[in-house]
């Protein structure tokens, strides 16, 4: 490697310069995040709804049982995560409740599994950085893990769903792939691979590609094929062995959001396949293509017959105005071109940056070294490629970046230290801004901005900021007797996390018919709002007037229920409650 053998590296401690970096980075995120942890402020409803998962598992619901018995009352609705991610949680909730009081010890879970995530990817990117090239490129490889936006939502305090953990399979996996030994280094990345598809099917295209860059290998030199035959066999066992201990066989459904019995099927038919080529004598390089084409149809038949419906996208099926009201508005999900671009424009500089930076080293190297480069920019370019479609992928792409951009960041400072020439020394501090800092020059052109937008005054009908302190609010619910409340989607887990009351709906599709109806009650007239939520037998609604999707509700209806309620007005058969809260925080009794 491009550090020399590490057997021979044993003088150096990048562990020590990693744990360095981790401490920075974490006292950082807690001070960053100190005011929203104060108020129980959640980065998202997910990691709302994901405690109070934790909290029914340790309360003793049942282990294969992951219901949601508040939501969608009296059946409930059938979660599609994993119990993989409630483990690290629930195991210190458990171990501090004791000590810390159940209350002190879920703030201390909540900051201190996302922290431990963000230790496992430094530490596996840090390692690789290490062996790739030396101590201080690793530091400097650790550093932009802090550095890359899309890593540091998902690993900062509080963010305890299950994306964080996702980034530590595909950082795993990519440490795999420069392990000694094929069949090891294969095996590792598929159980790496298993867990990430395991605790989300959204990491289904990295499987994928890791696949294709062991493939790769494999045609390159038939000496390498055990790297996708341990990759393969060892993913195709991972899947079926955790599903079995998470799953059970109480639910051999076909879900098309989660791994089911159909994609085991096609893991291991592929798995077999992979095998059998393997041992199989040597063939040319076109009717090695050519098998593995039958490999992959022969799954994909068994698929196709095992769940015809999930060969389309689980989403391409949702309910019109569940599509409209809901999916086309969880940014993450949609394409590059539909994000922000000022946020989303510095990171994709980044990945691009990241992607030269590869090609760079692909071109300075020699020998296996320079295939390996090679593969490396097959997988970033990849990675790219799914973030543009699927904004989330992001974070996929920035932990595989953070090596290349680790090795920039070191020949930047290099120059600055070295370079005498003033031009070249700004240049170097301009670039080394650029890489580690992208989104400076758009940030001080929004501030400028900003001085116009307030003398102009803020265009209407934008929700800037809310004034509804929805975690507090939400606790005073439980002055009410106990019962369903018709809320938006969006406020549905905190209600859940704060109180005993139950909701008709939050963000998940399986709960599609309960969605449909809050939407459709929210977007009509009062007296068709009145007929959907008696059907629903809630006994309260419940809204934040400044949110954007009550106003959302609002514009799509100006004579709707929230629009009525927004205004502040209310149908007859509302009854208003009065509680200690925001005027922004609105509750009704329903009046039977």
């Amino acid at each position: 490697m491009a550090g020399g053998d590490r057997r021979d590296r044993q003088h150096e401690r990048p562990n020590r310069r990693i744990m360095l970096v981790w401490a920075a980075l974490s006292a950082i995120f807690i001070a960053i995040g100190l005011p929203r942890l104060l108020q129980g402020q959640f980065p998202d409803p997910d990691d709302a709804l994901r405690l109070v998962q934790v909290r029914d598992l340790i309360a003793g619901q049942g282990w294969f049982d992951i219901h949601q018995y508040r939501i969608d009352p009296p059946t409930g609705t059938q979660m599609h995560w994993s119990r993989l991610v409630d483990i690290p949680l629930a195991l210190l909730i458990f171990v501090l409740s004791p000590v810390l009081g159940q209350s002190g010890a879920e703030t201390a879970a909540l900051v201190m599994v996302p922290l431990l995530t963000l230790g496992a990817v430094l530490f596996l990117i840090g390692r690789l950085a290490w062996r790739l090239f030396d101590t201080q490129v690793a530091g400097f490889a650790c550093l932009c893990i802090g550095l890359l936006a899309p890593l540091v939502f998902q690993l900062q305090p509080m963010r305890v769903d299950h994306h964080g953990w996702q980034i530590v399979a595909v950082a795993a996996a990519l440490w795999a792939m420069a392990h000694r030994s094929a069949l090891q280094g294969g095996a590792i990345a598929g159980l790496a691979m298993a867990a990430g598809l395991t605790i989300s099917i959204e990491i289904l295209p990295m499987v994928a590609l890791f696949g294709a860059v062991l493939f790769i290998r494999w045609f390159r030199d038939r000496a390498a094929r055990w790297w996708l035959v341990g990759y393969m066999q060892a993913l195709a066992l991972g899947l079926s062995v955790i599903f079995f201990l998470t799953r059970g066989t109480a639910d051999l459904a076909q879900y098309c959001d989660a791994v089911s019995p159909a994609h085991l099927g096609f893991f291991i038919i592929t798995a077999i396949g992979t095998g059998a080529i393997a041992a199989a004598p040597a063939m040319p390089r076109p009717a090695l293509v050519a098998v593995f084409g039958l490999t992959g149809a022969a799954g994909l038949s068994f698929f196709g017959l095992a769940s015809p419906k999930c060969l389309i996208t689980p989403f391409a099926s949702l309910d019109p105005l569940v599509h409209d009201y809901w999916y086309v508005h969880i940014l993450e999900g949609r394409p590059f071109w539909e994000q922000d671009l000022s946020e989303a424009v510095p990171t994709l500089l980044q990945l691009l940056v990241a992607f030269s930076a590869t090609l760079i080293l692909w071109q300075k190297s020699h020998d296996w070294l320079r295939s390996w480069w090679g593969e490396y920019a097959f997988l970033i370019a990849g990675s790219i490629v799914m973030s543009l479609l699927v904004w989330r992928s992001a974070a996929f792409a920035c932990v595989i970046a953070a090596i290349p951009l680790g090795w920039l960041a070191t020949r930047l400072f290099r120059i600055l230290r070295i370079e005498d020439r003033l031009l070249a020394k700004v240049g170097a501090v301009a670039a080394t801004i650029l890489l580690l800092l992208p989104a400076t020059p758009v940030r001080v052109w929004d501030a400028v901005s900003a001085l116009d937008e307030d003398s102009a005054g803020t265009p209407a009908g934008i929700v800037r900021s809310s004034d509804c302190q929805l975690q507090q609010s939400a606790r005073q619910l439980k002055r009410l007797e106990n019962g369903t409340i018709f809320a938006p989607l969006d406020i549905g887990p905190v209600i859940l996390l704060d109180t005993d009351h139950a909701v008709i709906a939050t963000s998940h599709h399986r709960a599609e018919m309960a969605m449909r109806d809050v939407i459709l009650a929210f977007t009509s007239d009062p007296v068709t709002a009145q007929r959907i939520i008696g059907k629903r037998g809630a006994a309260y609604v419940a809204l934040c007037s400044d949110l954007a999707e009550p106003n959302l509700y609002a514009q799509a209806n100006p004579g709707g229920l929230a629009a009525q309620l927004i205004s502040g007005e209310n149908p007859e058969w509302l009854e208003p409650v009065e509680l200690d809260t925001p005027d922004s925080f609105r509750v009704w009794r329903v009046r039977n």
